[in-house]
């Protein structure tokens, strides 16, 4: 055998291009979701086949990359390996799970040994944003997004343990905590045993205020509660909201007149459809302690007004 046909430096050969050919394919991926990321995009599609018309955003934006790129067609999708193709759910959270670990890294490299703040949020479906907010090194008030934590339940002492084991896996002492600002709940804000006082009791500098939007609402809902006019037309629109949504069936029949005319107005050219626009399909109920729940409420009946009338017109017909 010839020098340069012996085996090992043959599979030397052929490892070192199947090694470029699985770099390539992975950067392909990685490209595409730190990309649909950045632009705050959905991932996957409900039937990812390959027959499937829309298999989702990562798949269709490696199959465009692929049309662009003969390199790169040569090593993604139906051409690679069933077992690396680097395309699976799993695959694309562990890499947007990386670029989060980074971002985090880079925002605690920002914040240095400066102190900081922290904002928290609780959503209904047991998830909590985290805000940091410090002074960067140029003198600018500074915030950011930090995590978002899913909790197994909302007691203020789990919530400040989570809150906590984030803060320390970046090495964010809670002695350098200056300020903390939630909503009203009393797991969040309680005197005595919310977390604020809970972080208070480890660090009596952590100033806590009361969050901006939530007494800016209160507010203004006092103060509509003592002008007639103003509370008058909301107490009448929660009337109508709240008999046109009491059934199933007249919910039903709201959502069948206002999709026929949409219908009607997107034939005619009056309207424009696509994401989000004209996509409401249902009045919204207002809230006292919801932000902007009264604007919503309002913009829902505008929309769904000639449905919502028909609906009512139905009902005083059939009594």
């Amino acid at each position: 055998m010839k020098p340069s046909g012996h085996i090992d430096k043959v599979m030397h050969r052929i490892g070192g291009e199947e090694v470029l050919k699985h770099r390539l394919r992975l950067k392909t991926t990685i490209m595409v979701v730190k990309q649909l990321a950045l632009q705050g995009s959905s991932f996957r599609g409900h039937d990812e086949s390959d027959d499937s018309l829309n298999p989702g955003n990562v798949l269709a934006w490696i199959g465009f990359a692929a049309k662009l790129n003969d390199q790169i067609n040569s090593v993604v999708l139906h051409n690679a390996p069933g077992n690396a193709k680097y395309t699976s759910p799993s695959i694309q959270k562990e890499i947007l799970g990386i670029i989060a670990n980074r971002v985090r890294c880079k925002i605690r490299e920002e914040i240095g040994d400066s102190c900081f703040s922290i904002l928290v949020d609780e959503a209904g479906r047991e998830q909590m944003s985290i805000i940091l907010r410090y002074v960067s090194s140029s003198g600018i008030v500074t915030e950011r997004f930090f995590a978002l934590k899913s909790v197994a339940e909302t007691s203020a002492e789990t919530l400040k343990q989570a809150i906590g084991d984030v803060l320390s896996q970046y090495d964010l002492q809670i002695e350098k905590l200056r300020g903390q600002g939630y909503d009203g709940a009393s797991n969040m804000s309680g005197q005595f045993n919310g977390v604020k006082a809970l972080f208070l009791r480890d660090c009596p500098y952590a100033y806590f205020v009361h969050c901006f939007a939530h007494r800016l609402q209160l507010a203004l809902i006092t103060s509509a509660k003592v002008c007639d006019p103003i509370w008058d037309f909301f107490s009448i629109l929660d009337c109508i909201i709240n008999v046109v949504k009491a059934s199933p069936k007249r919910i039903r029949e709201l959502q069948a007149i206002h999709k026929k005319d949409l219908d009607g107005m997107l034939d005619v050219g009056e309207i424009q459809s696509g994401q989000v626009a004209n996509q409401m399909t249902s009045l919204k109920r207002s809230g006292p302690t919801r932000w902007g729940s009264h604007y919503h409420s309002i913009l829902s009946i505008i929309n769904m007004f000639n449905a919502t009338c028909v609906v009512l017109e139905d009902l005083c017909r059939s009594k």
